[in-house]
């Protein structure tokens, strides 16, 4: 018990650590827009190490953040960073890191009793729709959040939050869906987590 409590802990920590690096980076396409980071390492997080270890490792560092440690983009921390007009993206992090773990999770547990195609379906379908309800519950919160502290309207929100990153967003998705998996079956080669389902 004492050692299973010691590597949550240490996954905690390392993944901790891991967002708050890669969030310092992004990637610039094209468009113009740059695919952020931030919100493609915090499902991978609920999808690799667990959705309970996953939601615990993204709070910690929204913690992190909130007292000051400059862990979020652009190396910035404080309350002045969640009180702005993105906070709430930032807040709604941890619930997004666990809705990916948790819909991974029912995919193994479903398609584990199923063969062939069907169970190809429902593994990466059940996938992708985690990932979709973490973002979309992200934009959600991250919208909202944004009209109340700009006093802007849904469409002007929607026009400087969410609209110009959908392409991004895509993207992100694809590469969650494809490295996410690949990620977690590797901790579980390595006996870092106890089957390949585990929370």
């Amino acid at each position: 018990m004492r050692n299973s409590k010691t590597l949550d802990l240490c996954l905690i920590a390392l993944f901790t650590a891991i967002i708050s690096i890669v969030s310092q980076f992004n990637i610039p396409l094209p468009g113009g827009v740059p695919m952020t980071l931030q919100t493609f390492i915090v499902p991978v997080a609920g999808i690799v190490i667990g959705s309970r270890r996953g939601f615990m490792a993204t709070l910690s560092y929204v913690i992190l953040g909130a007292i000051g440690v400059p862990v979020f983009h652009g190396l910035t921390g404080g309350l002045g960073s969640i009180m702005g007009p993105t906070g709430g993206f930032i807040i709604s992090f941890p619930v997004m890191a666990l809705l990916a773990g948790m819909f991974y999770e029912l995919a193994m547990m479903i398609s584990g009793e199923r063969d062939g195609n069907r169970k190809a379906v429902i593994y990466y379908g059940l996938i992708i729709a985690g990932i979709l309800a973490g973002t979309l519950f992200n934009y959600a919160v991250g919208v909202l959040w944004f009209m109340i502290m700009t006093h802007n309207t849904l469409g002007a929100a929607l026009s400087a939050c969410v609209i110009p990153f959908i392409p991004t967003t895509i993207i992100k998705i694809v590469l969650v869906l494809i490295l996410a998996p690949a990620l977690r079956h590797t901790l579980y080669q390595a006996r870092l987590i106890g089957t390949a389902n585990a929370a």
